[in-house]
């Protein structure tokens, strides 16, 4: 399921969005969508199996001053507003694998988000990592991509990663990583 919740996918979301209201119709919007999902009894409401996250935004309270949209940023949000629709506030209630992606020359949305939400899934959510290390949740880092992955070769390996994460999760097979990566 893919869902655009109140236009968030648009150029500028600080002119799509109810001003600092980003936690209420973007997320009842994909309450809604999921609701309408899980009312289709091809679908089985009691299994989410995978998250997967790309060039997302997690950590509110440092995203405004690291972007380089800091004056649209400054426009739509007090430092009250962000710590309200944070969605690193309620990290220890995540529970479902995720598999996080992101462009390091991402400016827009920087690669300390994704390397926050990492940590914070490894340390404190309700799924961490274990004593040894391993951990069911993944990161695919693109060094030399921006917020969309363009080049060919990433573009394949983004989508061999995710159909693989997801064939893991979903589906319960072992399938291996893109050679690519090594």
């Amino acid at each position: 399921m893919r869902i655009d919740p109140s236009g968030a996918l648009t150029e500028l979301p600080c002119v799509a969005l109810p001003e600092g209201a980003w936690g209420g119709p973007p997320y009842e919007d994909v309450m809604a969508a999921v609701d309408g999902a899980v009312a289709d009894p091809r679908i089985d409401a009691e299994r989410t199996a995978a998250i997967v996250t790309h060039a997302s935004l997690w950590a509110l309270d440092q995203f405004g001053p690291t972007t380089d949209g800091a004056y649209c940023w400054a426009r739509e949000m007090t430092p009250a507003m962000a710590q309200d629709n944070s969605p690193h506030r309620v990290v220890g209630k995540i529970t479902t694998p995720m598999l996080v992606i992101h462009g390091d020359k991402d400016y827009r949305g920087p690669i300390c988000e994704a390397l926050r939400l990492w940590y914070e899934l490894l340390t404190e959510s309700g799924l961490p990592a274990a004593d040894d290390g391993t951990t069911s949740h993944r990161f695919l880092g693109f060094p030399s991509e921006n917020h969309w992955v363009l080049s060919p070769q990433h573009a394949k390996i983004w989508c061999q990663v995710v159909t693989a994460f997801l064939a893991e999760h979903v589906l319960g097979e072992s399938v291996g990583l893109p050679e690519t990566l090594g």
